[in-house]
């Protein structure tokens, strides 16, 4: 790759994008040179708008004013106004472009940002002018745009040989993490997961409809199409070793990985495309594999709130809300990964909780380390500002206060966490050189500007210090020069002067002209005094005047060589802020577990899931005063494995679902949990089915959202899964809804052979029959204790099944109008009671009564209801032989099966009666 007139250029033949003529074909250019610069511009970045530099403004013209002028709300004028086909123009003033470019970023635009390159002052014809830098979604880079405390992906996909490569690189930190997948299904999730800003693909793919759902799982993301050479090999392998000075990719384990190492080429070269320059913060790629990580896909996120709660879309009622109590955005944004990204290795996860437990029970360290952090800005960013170019005088100062505490965590480190995720040795950098040099260099204040002057500190450089100490006593130089002059020549009104037009001088009265030596060049007359300049004079005029101007340039180029020096250490610095960025996560989890009563779980090998008393810990939170009712949970594989949970709403059955998922998710993560104790073997995907929303957008109506999320669960659910199901077949008819959900369950409870298992809460009652015929269900119910016609909720777990739902109950608590409780109740006593004829509220006097000798048959009928039902809709006309046969089979093999339980149950009710004798009788 290189670099030239602002145009990133790749291998001879490949295009960076398609030439545009804008507005007008270049053989009916503009008459103005400016103008014809403008299209050439263009030409090469389409899709962005252009920000063109003119003095102290950045203009946009034709289509591109018009846009940023309706974006921005700024004036939209012309250029030529005079002229048959006046050129429409917008423009911003330069200092504050940052802010309006951050508007055009957030409605979804790209910008060019083309600069003047070369001095106005000393250009011959137009100022030469280049882009130098592209911003777009994915590649931002300055604070005042991003969220610090996440991170902003751009991910480039692609597929090659039936396998996806998947590439994400967050250009403001220098995090490159790269994966693949033969399926589509898990690229999809996984591009849910990394929320990319934007998303990059090669034009090849546009209109597919894979990539299409790729697209699909991040709604917001900007998509842009790159050409497919981008995504070659040659390419992309190319643009790898360079950036990482290797020969081969064997030691990124990239070798076997062809849509891997196509997908990270990409984005390498969409960056380079993007910033103009070398990105020597880009020092490594994170290969990891999907299995090594507890899936949660795009919809469990969202329904368990992770990252945001599901109503107001922010960060405030979130599980990342209640674990991330870092000190610095570096530990945020790792807190934010692990939490998306939960171990699936017990190793690691216990290596990740001993070191937890350190600082858990070491509460002075604990709060020792915090204070410490609180000190230390973004590191991470800071560096890749300063690779970038884009540091000031104040950003090497935060690195410097930021480095200063290296040896205070270092020292915390070395005492506790000895043996455990940080070795003392990889630690004991403490970047001495670089904090001592950025304290020699850097003044204590400094302006936010480096093009001005007044950073640099005194004492660093001598011609800085000299030309400071001209330009400061310049006053003191005129009088003591002005003294010298009265005594050499004898004029006592001699006076040295200062004018914008001749600069310095000497004037003295006419009457003392004669006095005035040869080598006084006269420069003007006045009435009463002649002006004179020296070469001395001259030479003083040149070095003040110029002083400032110098002390400018050189405290910049002063700048740009510290700016430099720190740049050879980046790799110490940015080991040193994943190290930092480490400490806070886990100052993070031992706090949260200190202040929220958390308990260590405990990672077993088998595939039991007991958490006793547990909590959700967003919603305790957000109980304050008030005291949240802990529930027992006990899951496995042999007896326990489908829990069926009846009870009304508002009663708390999704809460219990919840807190399930969730301490699964804190353990695997490596944290704390809310619970009294909580033993657990790995569970190596969590499915939820929670609610649905209509996706108008897509055109999917509620219930097929419903049945998507389902069919997902079935499809990829494993014996060490977790499955939460909530209200499930709720969008169709009541019949067709228990359906459903009765043959989800079953299937569930034979899936591969044996199970996965699952929390279900329901208002289908009838539900609860399967656990009569499936071994491994089992019924349980939110307590609720009647009062009248009052129902108060205790929000406790029981087994059992709650028997009613007691929606009128809650109905009335919800504020519905008397009269139609009333008139509720009373329809609901004659469902009950079978009388479904007379319900309309206009008939009169008693139901009617249903033909004599007709019966309606119970939705889950009797085993011996069943068959005769059976035989009475056989078409045996149409029969085969063998079909008869079958269906005997089938007939005595549920006669056999009921006899059985029938059996059983005789033999247990005689066990207890003999029981009870024995009991009374001792």
């Amino acid at each position: 790759m290189c670099f030239c007139a602002g145009l990133v250029l790749p291998e001879p033949g490949i295009a960076i994008m398609p030439l545009y003529c804008y507005g007008r074909s270049m053989s009916s250019s503009p008459a103005t040179p400016m103008l014809r610069q403008y299209l050439a511009v263009k030409e090469q970045y389409p899709d962005s708008l252009l920000f063109f530099r003119m003095g102290d403004f950045y203009e946009l013209f034709f289509e591109d004013a018009k846009t940023a002028a309706k974006e921005l709300s700024i004036t939209l004028t012309s250029r030529n106004k005079n002229d048959p086909a006046p050129v429409p123009m917008a423009g911003v003033p330069h200092h504050s472009a940052q802010r309006y470019i951050a508007k055009l970023i957030a409605a979804g635009h790209k910008v060019a940002v083309c600069d003047q390159v070369e001095d106005p002052a000393q250009a011959k014809g137009i100022v030469k002018r280049e882009v130098t830098q592209v911003i777009t979604p994915g590649m931002l880079t300055d604070s005042s745009l991003l969220d610090e405390r996440a991170e902003n992906f751009t991910l480039a996909a692609c597929l090659i040989k039936k396998e996806w490569g998947l590439a994400s690189l967050d250009i403001s930190t220098g995090l490159f993490r790269a994966t693949g997948t033969p399926d589509l299904g898990r690229a999809i999730a996984e591009t849910g997961r990394l929320a990319p800003s934007e998303i990059l693909l090669p034009r090849s793919l546009k209109g597919d409809p894979f990539s299409a759902k790729l697209c699909a799982a991040v709604p917001k993301a900007t998509v842009t199409y790159l050409e497919d050479p981008v995504f070659s090999l040659s390419q992309a392998g190319g643009l790898l070793e360079k950036q990482f000075n290797t020969k081969g990719l064997a030691g990124f384990g990239l070798e076997e990985k062809p849509a891997v190492v196509a997908a990270c080429g990409a984005v390498l070269y969409y960056a380079g495309y993007a910033r103009k320059q070398e990105l020597s913060h880009l020092d490594r790629i994170t290969l990891y594999s999907l299995e090594g990580f507890l899936w949660l896909d795009a919809a469990t996120v969202r329904n368990l709130e992770l990252l945001e709660n599901l109503h107001t879309k922010t960060r405030q009622g979130s599980l990342l809300a209640i674990v991330d109590q870092c000190a610095t955005s570096m530990g945020s944004r790792l807190i934010r990964q692990w939490l998306r990204y939960p171990l699936l290795d017990a190793g690691a996860i216990n290596e990740r909780l001993d070191a937890v437990e350190a600082l858990f029970e070491n509460q002075q360290a604990l709060n020792r380390l915090r204070e410490i952090l609180d000190a230390v800005h973004d590191v991470e960013r800071l560096r890749s500002r300063i690779s970038l170019n884009q540091a000031n005088a104040r950003d090497l100062l935060s690195l410097k206060e930021s480095l200063e505490q290296l040896p205070a965590l270092w020292a915390l480190a070395g005492e506790n966490f000895s043996g455990r995720l940080l070795a003392g040795q990889e630690i004991e950098d403490a970047l001495d050189d670089v904090t001592l040099l950025i304290s020699r260099a850097i003044a204590p204040d400094p302006p936010p500007t480096i093009r001005e002057g007044g950073f640099i500190a005194r004492g660093f450089n001598g011609e800085l210090d000299s030309l400071r100490d001209l330009a400061s006593d310049a006053k003191g130089v005129i009088a003591r020069m002005e003294a010298d002059q009265k005594a050499k020549l004898g004029i006592s009104a001699l006076k040295v002067r200062f004018n914008k037009v001749f600069g310095y001088f000497i004037e003295v009265p006419k009457a003392h002209a004669e006095k005035m030596p040869a080598n006084y060049v006269r420069k003007q007359t006045l009435v009463n005094a002649e002006r004179y300049i020296t070469d001395e004079l001259k030479q003083f005029e040149d070095r003040v005047l110029g002083a400032e101007e110098r002390q400018a340039a050189l405290e910049y180029e002063i700048f740009c060589e510290v700016r430099d020096a720190i740049l050879a250490q980046e790799g110490r610095i940015g080991r040193a802020a994943g190290k930092i960025a480490l400490l806070d996560a886990l100052a993070s989890l031992a706090f949260v577990a200190r202040q929220s009563r958390f308990v260590r779980p405990v990672i077993s090998d088998d595939q039991r899931l007991v958490i006793e008393e547990g909590r959700h810990p967003v919603v305790e939170k957000s109980l304050p005063g008030q005291r949240f009712v802990p529930n027992t949970i006990a899951l496995d594989n042999e007896s326990n494995q489908i829990l069926i949970i009846t009870g009304p709403n508002m009663a708390g059955k999704s809460t219990v679902l919840r807190q399930a998922a969730v301490t699964v998710i804190l353990a695997q993560m490596g944290c704390f949990v809310p619970a009294k104790s909580a033993a657990m073997g790995l569970v190596d995907r969590i499915f939820t089915r929670v609610g649905a929303l209509d996706d108008l957008a897509q055109g999917r109506s509620t219930f097929l959202v419903e049945m998507q999320e389902t069919a997902n669960i079935l499809h990829n659910a494993t014996e060490k899964s977790l499955v939460i199901l909530d209200e499930m077949g709720r969008g169709t008819s009541t019949y067709d809804g228990l359906s459903i959900a009765w043959a989800v369950v079953e299937y569930l409870h034979e899936i591969q052979g044996q199970g996965v298992k699952t929390l279900f809460a329901t208002h289908y009652h009838e539900l609860t029959e399967l656990a009569k015929t499936l071994p491994r269900v089992k019924n349980f119910h939110i307590m609720v204790r009647e009062w009248g016609e009052e129902v108060i909720f205790l929000h406790t777990l029981a087994p059992g099944d709650a028997g009613k739902s007691h929606g009128i109950a809650v109905a009335r608590l919800a504020g519905v109008p008397k009269s139609i409780l009333k008139r509720a109740a009373a329809v609901l006593a004659r469902i009950e009671a079978g009388q479904f004829g007379g319900l309309s509220a206009k008939t009169q006097g008693k139901p009617r009564e249903t033909k004599a000798g007709a019966t309606q048959l119970p939705l889950f009928p009797t085993t011996g209801q069943w068959v005769i039902q059976t035989l009475e809709n056989l078409d045996i006309d149409s029969m085969t032989p063998l079909a008869a046969i079958n269906t005997l089979s089938v007939l005595k093999e549920r006669l056999c099966r009921a006899d059985d339980t029938k059996a059983d149950g005789q033999q247990k009710k005689e066990e207890s009666h003999s029981q009870g004798k024995t009991g009374q009788s001792l």
